[in-house]
């Protein structure tokens, strides 16, 4: 019988991003992941851009959900979180609608505006909505525009956690 020498070598290098969840409807990385990753000159990754579609302003029902859609267990979209989230969608909805973009769009431009730093990474199923994000890069947003969106959809104002309790186990560990 053959044996094969197995040899671990421990290479050490520096973080060079992290990938975590930023949008107008999760905000928390703000507190103290987003000033941490600045200070070691670590760049973000962001993804759920669109609060899992939910900031692009087309789910106003729990039922525009498939039977299997992981959003029927999530916290955020259901019951009275679900509607009081949609205020906070009509909010948006109401300030993109000013800027003549859509909802989606203005989401993305917004988290453009939140540094060079962060990199974001928009799902999209569809062709149609790929160039719908891509156009976010051409939204421009004043100083004006990010105080309304502040006051309209503050760090916080999210109902409901943004996954099951056994899967929040698993965040921020």
């Amino acid at each position: 019988m053959a044996y094969a020498s197995l040899v671990l070598v421990r290479v050490s290098h520096p973080i060079t991003a992290l990938q975590t969840v930023y949008s107008l409807w999760s905000r928390d990385v703000e507190d103290k992941i987003l000033p941490t990753v600045r200070e070691l000159e670590i760049g973000l990754v962001a993804y759920s851009l669109l609060g899992r579609g939910f900031l692009t302003g087309q789910i106003q029902s729990p039922d525009d959900f498939e039977e299997d859609d992981f959003r029927r267990t999530s916290p955020r979209f259901q019951g009275e979180n679900f509607r009081k989230n949609l205020e906070l969608v009509e909010r948006v909805k109401e300030i993109a609608a000013e800027k003549g973009v859509m909802p989606g769009q203005f989401a993305l431009a917004w988290l453009l505006h939140q540094g060079e730093d962060i990199v974001s990474i928009p799902g999209t199923k569809r062709g149609k909505y790929l160039e719908e994000n891509a156009a976010a890069v051409d939204v421009t947003l004043t100083e004006e525009d990010l105080r309304c969106i502040d006051e309209g959809a503050p760090k916080g104002v999210a109902a409901g956690e943004r996954y099951n309790e056994a899967f929040m186990r698993t965040v921020n560990r």
